[in-house]
């Protein structure tokens, strides 16, 4: 009777959900945007019900376009976009204040008082993480501190925390279920990575109660099952995993030493270290990758804020493309960059620069650059950022790197794909299914409803759409690298100031 795996995908910009068979092929998906909130320069906020509702308005279109009943589905596995923070009313399940995104950089000034008082070595020894905006412990930290009466509340035990994974669970199982997997919490700047647990310690520097906080469960469970009144039966949900790491399990890189970068809007390149966390020497994150049963696997991730944005750029700002698919075509009309470095350091530079006052640069113009030019040093940029991580990841893990597996809309690019093959000196390898933050949530909820039976049964299903060779002779991409890399020291400290 069940044939399907409903994976429900809860992005940044948009609510998805995509239905897969048995054999990990997408048979349907249904998607929509919804608003992104600017109160003010630098703050972003979602409406946690505007998330709610999108996402079970796609998961309910999906199952409707695809003419099945509810009993036909195994599982639900959830993947999500990771930092972003939402607190609400157990009572009354409404929020008190909106998402709290990953991007929002409102609680830039909290850190730098952590920084000054010296907590850096020890919130980066028990979480993996670097103190920043990004994570969403100080932004719990905010909204109880500036939502009048949550702090009290808090305190009552009437208020609970979660990211977007918990929160659209406690909805759907109609408030009896507040919990979050290993992954989500990794990401916290709150939980312990070796002990498994939300770290007392660090609760009390930001004032945080333990009593708001989800209880922890590994990424492949039956956790529970949804409110009959939902899907008109009950669907157990068995999945959970924050974006980058869903996309690692999608990917199948489930041996030590296997990479797989995400070109999307910014690049995320993450590597599997099996079954112990790597201190990184250069700031790239350890974190968890996932808990299925006992055993826990790690990660080192490394962040480029500007990836595929660079393209949007060219077409929004710059109007040299009008769709960002135009962008490959343009840049094969010159078979180089014609001496043109561009520098994608539009919100700085993180690892291994981490230099915030670091600015976009296009340099080595002439009389004769074209647009085309232009396009192909920005390709380049975004796969040299990408190398520079993987170097660092390398270095930080003492592991080679035998292949490079990667996904994310800008994967199809296949000028940028060579361009990657040929400067990390290492194979691409692209699969069929480039869905894979969604295919990895999936596998996590078949696995642990008996859908699939192992993880070689799902292994098998991974199957290579094109690999790219890296080329033989060297010399002009080496020399290519060596002019981008004296760009980049052009580009930093640009702002003495913000």
């Amino acid at each position: 009777m069940q044939k399907y795996i409903l994976s429900l995908d809860a992005g940044t910009t948009s609510s998805r959900a995509i239905l897969f068979n048995h054999s990990g092929e997408i048979v349907n998906v249904a998607q929509q945007e919804f608003e992104q909130i600017y109160p003010q320069a630098g703050w972003v906020e979602h409406n946690p019900e505007t998330i709610w509702e999108t996402q079970l308005k796609v998961a309910r279109e999906v199952i409707q376009k695809q003419g099945i009943l509810a009993a036909e589905i195994a599982g639900i596995g959830i993947t999500n976009q990771r930092e972003t923070a939402i607190v609400w009313n157990r009572e009354t399940g409404k929020p008190v204040y909106n998402a709290i995104v990953w991007q929002d950089r409102r609680t830039s000034g909290i850190c730098d008082n952590l920084k000054a008082k010296g907590l850096e070595p020890l919130i980066a020894a028990k979480t993996g993480l670097v103190i920043d905006a990004y994570f969403s412990g100080t932004k719990i930290k905010w909204i109880l501190d500036n939502v009048e009466g949550a702090r009290d509340l808090a305190k009552q035990g009437k208020l609970a925390f979660g990211t977007v994974d918990t929160w659209l669970i406690w909805k759907l199982t109609g408030g009896d279920l507040h919990v979050t997997d290993v992954t989500n919490a990794s990401r916290t700047l709150i939980y312990n990575i070796h002990d498994l647990k939300w770290d007392q310690g660090l609760l009390e520097i930001l004032d945080i109660p333990a009593g708001i906080l989800p209880e922890v469960k590994p990424s492949s469970e039956v956790y529970g099952n949804t409110s009959v009144e939902i899907f008109g039966k009950e669907i157990p949900i068995a999945g959970i995993a924050g974006d980058q790491q869903a996309a690692l399990f999608g990917q199948m890189c489930v041996e030590k030493g296997m990479v797989k970068n995400t070109y999307g809007t910014g690049c995320f390149v993450v590597m599997n270290t099996g079954e112990k966390p790597i201190v990184s020497k250069h700031k790239l994150l350890t974190t968890i990758g996932w808990q299925i049963g006992d055993k826990v696997t790690y990660a080192l991730e490394g962040s480029i804020f500007i990836g595929g944005a660079v393209v949007q750029w060219l077409r929004d700002q710059l109007g040299i493309i009008k769709s960002s698919s135009e962008i490959e075509a343009l840049a094969r009309e010159v078979d180089d960059n014609g001496g043109v470095s561009f520098v994608q350091g539009f919100v700085g530079l993180g690892a291994p620069h981490w230099d915030q006052y670091a600015t976009g640069a296009i340099i080595g113009l002439s009389r004769g650059t074209g647009k085309a030019h232009i396009a192909r040093a920005a390709l380049e940029a975004i796969a040299f950022r990408s190398m520079e991580v993987i170097e660092t990841m390398v270095k930080d893990s003492e592991i080679e790197l035998n292949e490079l597996r990667v996904d994310g809309g800008a994967a199809v690019n296949d000028l940028l794909m060579q361009i990657q093959s040929d400067s990390i000196d290492t194979k691409v390898v692209r699969p069929k299914v480039t869905e894979t933050t969604a295919l990895g949530a999936a596998y996590l909820a078949g696995l642990a409803t008996g859908f699939w039976n192992s993880i070689d049964e799902v292994k098998k299903q991974w199957q290579v759409d094109k690999i790219f060779e890296p080329v033989e002779d060297k010399t002009i991409i080496k020399r290519v690298i060596k002019n981008w890399s004296k760009a980049v020291e052009r580009s930093k400290k640009w702002y003495e100031t913000h």
